[in-house]
C-alpha cells in the first residue's frame, strides 16, 4: 500500500521502525513500518529472479522488504479539508458548492502551506471576481473546530496501541515520514513535534515519496526527477556593455545529469585578476492549463510575463584568472554537473595552463537547486 511504499521510498537504513503520515486527497493513514534486513534475519524464501527478461541473480539492486506494525486511518482526506474551506468563505451559501470554489479554497491551502496570507480570485455565478483572503490563523482554527486535530491523535493512539504490543515506543522510532500536500501544513508539522518529541521528521519529498518507494521495488529501474525552476550565470556582454545572462539550465531539466555542462570565460579587460561567479533563479516563462473542450483534454498555453530573475542568495568566491590571460581569449573551462541530491557542483580548469583552479582543486558545492 501507499504508507508502505513511502516507507521504503525514504531511504532509511534497513532496521529502521518508521511511522508514515500519509494525508492524501480522500484518506488519512497512519502505518507504522519496519524496514526489514540488519536484525539478522534470514532472506526472505522467495526472491525475484527474473523480470522483463532480465537476469537479476546477479543485479546490483537489492528488493527492499517491509512489514506493517501497525496502522490506522479514516476517510476524510484533503478534498474534505477543501471543503470546510470554501464553506467557511462562502457562509450564506446554502446546497452543494461550485466545483471552481473547491478548488480555489484547495490553492488557499497550498498557499498557507508556504505563507502566513494568502489570497485566491473566485468567479461567482454572475460572473463577477471575487478576492477571498484567508489568514493561516484562521485555516488552523477552522481546522481545530472540525476536528482535524483530535481525529490525528486517535489514529495515533490506535497506531501505539499496535507498537505495544510489538514492545515498541512510538517516542523511540527512527524517523516519522509525513507523506501528502496537507502534511505540509504547519499545523501538521507542529502537531507531529508535540506528539512524537525528539523523532526526526523526514519531509524531504511529502509528494513523491509514494513514487520513489514503488519504482524502488521495480528492478533496475533509476529514479530521474526534473527541475521546477531554472538556474543562469551572469556575463558581461562587451556589445552592449552590459550584463547578461546565460541559461545553464532550464525549469523541466533532468536530474542527476549524464555528463558536465561545459561553458568557456574569458576576461573582458587587460590584466583582469578573477571572474565573478554570480547565479540566479529563473522562473519558467510559458504556463500550460489542461481544459476540456466537448469532454476531451486540451492543452493551452499562456504566455506569462517575461521570465524572472531571482539572484541566489548564496555569494561564492571569485574564480582566479591566469595571469597571461588575455581579453576574449578563453581562460577558464567551467563544468557544471546536478547530483543526486539535486545540488549544482562546479569543477573549473584553466586552459592556459592545463590546471585546476588552486582554490577549487574539488568540485564546488554551489547549493541546492529547485
Amino acid at each position: 500500500d501507499e504508507p508502505t511504499a513511502a516507507a521504503i521510498g525514504s531511504g532509511l537504513p534497513p532496521g529502521s521502525h518508521v511511522l508514515v503520515v500519509d494525508l492524501g486527497a480522500g484518506t488519512c493513514d497512519l502505518a507504522l513500518v519496519q524496514i526489514q534486513g540488519g536484525e539478522g534475519q534470514a532472506r526472505p524464501i522467495s526472491q525475484l529472479l527474473r523480470f522483463n527478461g532480465n537476469d537479476l541473480v546477479r543485479s546490483s539492486q537489492h528488493l527492499r522488504v517491509a512489514r506493517v506494525v501497525g496502522k490506522a486511518g479514516a476517510a476524510v482526506g484533503g478534498r474534505d479539508l477543501d471543503q470546510w474551506i470554501a464553506a467557511h468563505m462562502a457562509p450564506q451559501t446554502t446546497g452543494s458548492l461550485p466545483e471552481s470554489w473547491i478548488r480555489a479554497a484547495e490553492q488557499l491551502k497550498c498557499q498557507l502551506s508556504a505563507s502566513d496570507q494568502a489570497t485566491v480570485d473566485v468567479t461567482q455565478a454572475g460572473g463577477g471576481v471575487t478576492p477571498w483572503q484567508l489568514k493561516r490563523s484562521a485555516l488552523e482554527s477552522l481546522l481545530q473546530r472540525q476536528g482535524f486535530i483530535r481525529l490525528l491523535d486517535h489514529l495515533l493512539k490506535q497506531v501505539a496501541s499496535s507498537a505495544r504490543r510489538e514492545g515498541l515506543d512510538l517516542l523511540s522510532l527512527t524517523a516519522v515520514l509525513p507523506v501528502g500536500g496537507t502534511s505540509c501544513l504547519p499545523l501538521v508539522r507542529r502537531w507531529l513535534e508535540q506528539s512524537l518529541p525528539g523523532v526526526p521528521c523526514c519531509a524531504q519529498q511529502p509528494l513523491t515519496a509514494v513514487a520513489y518507494g514503488a519504482l524502488a521495488l521495480t528492478p533496475n529501474v533509476q529514479v530521474r526527477d526534473v527541475l521546477s525552476r531554472g538556474v543562469a550565470l551572469r556575463y558581461w556582454d562587451r556589445r552592449q556593455q552590459a550584463y547578461g545572462w546565460h541559461p545553464l539550465y532550464w525549469a523541466g531539466q533532468s536530474w542527476p545529469t549524464e555528463s558536465p555542462l561545459q561553458i568557456r570565460l574569458a576576461p573582458a579587460h587587460a590584466n583582469q585578476p578573477a571572474l565573478e561567479l554570480v547565479l540566479a533563479e529563473v522562473s519558467a516563462d510559458l504556463r500550460r492549463e489542461v481544459v476540456f473542450v466537448d469532454g476531451q483534454p486540451q492543452l493551452l498555453e499562456e504566455q506569462s510575463p517575461a521570465a524572472s530573475i531571482s539572484l541566489w542568495a548564496t555569494t561564492f568566491p571569485p574564480l582566479p584568472l591566469p595571469e597571461q590571460a588575455q581579453p576574449g581569449q578563453d581562460a577558464l573551462l567551467l563544468a557544471f554537473s546536478i547530483t543526486d541530491e539535486r545540488h549544482l557542483y562546479l569543477h573549473v580548469k584553466s586552459l592556459l595552463t592545463g590546471q585546476s583552479s588552486a582554490e577549487l582543486n574539488c568540485p564546488l558545492d554551489l547549493g541546492p537547486l529547485r
